[in-house]
């Protein structure tokens, strides 16, 4: 899928680089200079670059480059300390964070925790576990320069594992006076502590973003797992240079052009297969979910009966064929909370598994007394993010809906998605995206079942009390069987109500000159800290 000519393809190549020399035509020189460059296509060119405004990946993917964490989760997914060690008191009311030594932000200043309570402050406002953590504290405060306490109301469990938190959004650490912007506003600078620093003078939103090593990072002692470990950074310089046409990306990694590539589309890689410079792995074994989400707000999905009949209408298999096209790569699978896992169900997902609700879905959006209300779907034309929509539009528009494929970029759909305001005023109706499957499998990680509506709700801003009870009673929950039942509740709620269309599992394998070394595993990432380049 996504062929394009020869000729077209070369003449993508000359514009990409065309680009970036005319907007910055000294960065060759600067790279030469810097030593070792790592140059890497990701799965979106990065646009929106506070990791606390947007829970995009590639923002995160930033934020793990210039910011740090408290707290970090390892390949076992054992929380570990990162900036700081705990304790907790013994009636566990109580915990104590020490930030270590020689921290300091990328200006030279010193880390305190002030900084860090803001920082916390900020993310909790943003994230479903951070909601729920500051709903049983009692209070958050920097006791001394280098001491933050906690306090709760009650034992609670997921303390740590929310302050380790290491995927979207990140509690990452920024100075207080950045970290006191409202989250709903950027931050105005990029200043972290983290083991790179972002060169904002080099920064072209769609074209390029440039990281250079952060000389004065202290990493921890220990070897890298997962997000914890020493940050250990082995090269100058790296540079993220977008590359939106998977062909292109595939010819330059070949040349040499490029050192890394995230996302290496499956039915491109017997070409890779057969350069013996060229690596391939999958990096997130456990995969991703990739799914389509409505906006409650506005017409049409305001009404249940017709979110059902879109419902029917979709089916996983077409989606899958046309993201991965090897079902080696991808599982059919109607599990909100993924399949082969503790919380694992088939509970409501029928149609969506067996393909067979097209017919159904006609009659029943006839009988809503649909009146064509365009349907706004937002269709990024990154090669990973494309073919959901893309599917998607053709499946509604067979059941009767009354299709608008709005054709953007992902940072755009980044952007436009918090958007409540009515379509002709930029709001949307529908758009898609994928969490590692990591991230979805139980009811407080999983932030497609957040239904608090407008009250710090997901995009789409579902309200369902129903779910918010039943996610309330799963964090009380200590028996696993306790938890099975309440998620397959859940799960029964989300598809009466659509709250969310899970559109199946699947991996994704990268690829990189064999020149590159130490290049890690983990279902965040790609992380750049214990990469090396040979000349």
């Amino acid at each position: 899928m996504f062929r394009i000519s020869r000729s077209k393809r070369l003449a993508i190549i000359l514009s990409t680089v065309l680009s970036v020399l005319a907007f910055s035509p000294p960065l060759s020189l600067q790279a030469f200079a810097a030593g070792k460059t790592v140059t890497a296509v990701m799965h979106s060119d990065l646009r929106v670059i506070d990791p606390i405004f947007t829970p995009a990946y590639i923002t995160r993917d930033h934020g793990y480059m210039v910011y740090d964490t408290l707290l970090a989760i390892d390949a076992n997914f054992d929380v570990q300390p990162q900036m700081a060690d705990w304790k907790v008191s013994e009636d566990r009311l109580t915990y104590t964070f020490t930030l270590r030594d020689g921290l300091n932000w990328h200006d030279g200043t010193p880390v305190t925790a002030e900084d860090c309570v803001a920082s916390l402050k900020r993310w909790s406002k943003v994230d479903g576990l951070g909601q729920r953590l500051m709903n049983v504290s009692a209070s958050l405060e920097a006791t001394d320069a280098k001491t933050i306490t906690l306090k709760v109301k009650e034992p609670y469990g997921l303390v740590l594992q929310s302050i380790g938190k290491q995927s979207t959004p990140v509690p990452f650490m920024m100075p207080k006076r950045l970290a006191e912007t409202p989250p709903d506003k950027q931050i105005s600078e990029q200043i972290g502590s983290g083991p790179f620093k972002f060169v904002q003078a080099e920064f072209r939103p769609g074209v390029k973003a440039v990281y250079d090593r952060n000389a004065a990072y202290m990493p921890r002692k220990e070897p890298p797992s997962g997000t914890a470990g020493g940050k250990v950074v082995k090269v100058d310089r790296v540079e993220w240079i977008t590359m939106p046409d998977a062909q292109t990306a595939i010819s330059a990694l070949q040349s040499g052009d490029i050192d890394f590539l995230e996302g290496a589309p499956v039915d491109l890689l017997p070409t890779l297969q057969k350069n013996n410079d060229i690596e391939i792995r999958t990096l997130n074994k456990d995969g991703y979910q990739t799914y389509g989400r409505m906006n409650f707000l506005l017409p049409p999905f305001d009404k249940v009966e017709i979110r059902r009949a879109a419902l029917l209408a979709i089916n996983q298999k077409d989606v899958l064929d046309a993201l991965v096209g090897d079902p080696k790569y991808y599982k059919i699978c109607g599990a909100i909370f993924i399949c082969d896992t503790p919380l694992a169900s088939d509970v409501g997902s029928a149609s969506l598994v067996k393909g067979d609700g097209i017919s159904e879905a006609k009659s029943r959006l006839a009988a809503t007394g649909y009146d064509g209300t365009p349907v706004v779907i937002l269709a990024p034309n990154e090669w990973m993010l494309k073919p959901q929509p893309t599917v998607v539009a053709q499946l509604l528009r067979k059941a009767g809906f009354n299709v608008d494929l709005q054709a953007t970029d992902w940072q755009t759909v980044v952007s436009r998605r918090n958007s409540q305001k009515p379509i002709n005023e930029g709001g949307w109706n529908m758009f898609f995206t994928t969490t590692a499957a990591s991230e979805m499998m139980n009811p407080l990680v999983n932030n497609a079942v957040n239904t608090r509506g407008k009250n710090g709700g997901w995009f789409g801003w579902a309200e369902d009390a129903n779910i918010e009870q039943l996610r309330d009673a799963y964090a009380r929950a200590s028996l696993l069987s306790e938890q099975k039942k309440i998620a397959e509740e859940i799960q029964k709620e989300v598809y009466d109500q659509v709250i969310y269309i899970p559109l199946g599992q699947y991996v994704g394998p990268s690829a990189w000159r064999k020149s590159l070394s130490g290049v890690l595993d983990g279902t965040v990432g790609p992380l750049f800290w214990n990469v090396d380049k040979s000349k």
